[in-house]
């Protein structure tokens, strides 16, 4: 990861978090710095995924998380037939839009954890077979399972960004950090 995690405050364990979460999720967010939608909807590779599919995913598995976490039903759950769509833009969507949409996740993701009791709260686990039976994880869990799931994402982004025109991640964090008015770190 080329970018620092601000360290949080002495002990505040859900800002660290937080932090990190967030640090993932920008790196797979640059990678769409300065692409068309249609550079950022292409296949570079033999793979099938593409810089605004993997935005759009990884929006959404936020949102999946958040809805498990608080024990909702996700308004954008997928079936086994239109899956596939979770890892491309379809129909009008556009990469502001998700983006847009990711945003409000994120917001409303940090609220959420901002305002439990405890990280040592429990949600269950879906009932699906590559996870144990009635098992109940924390809301650390959750948290830490995000940031391995942004960052797994964010490895992808970053091949296919550098597939597409060359950008490495470290030129990205400074084009964002140029476009922010922020110094170089």
């Amino acid at each position: 990861m080329p970018t620092f995690v601000t360290a949080e405050a002495h002990g505040d364990e859900r800002g660290a978090l937080l932090s990190y979460v967030e640090a993932q999720r920008a790196g797979l967010r640059r990678a769409l710095l300065g692409l068309t939608e249609e550079q950022a909807a292409s296949h570079p590779s033999a793979s099938g995924l593409s810089l605004s599919g993997l935005v759009k995913h990884s929006a959404e598995v936020e949102l999946n998380w958040l809805r498990l976490a608080q024990q909702q039903p996700n308004e954008r759950q997928y079936t086994s037939e239109n899956w596939g769509d979770s890892f491309r833009l379809v129909g009008a969507e556009t990469i502001p839009e998700i983006l847009a949409f990711w945003d409000g996740v994120s917001a409303e993701l940090e609220k959420f954890i901002r305002e439990l009791p405890s990280l040592d709260d429990t949600f269950p686990l879906p009932e699906v077979p590559w996870f144990p039976k009635d098992t109940r994880v924390s809301m650390r869990w959750l948290l830490l399972h995000l940031v391995e799931e942004f960052a797994r994402h964010a490895g992808h982004a970053d091949i296919i960004r550098e597939s597409l025109d060359g950008a490495t991640a470290f030129e990205l964090v400074a084009r964002a950090q140029a476009e922010d008015g922020a110094p170089a770190s």
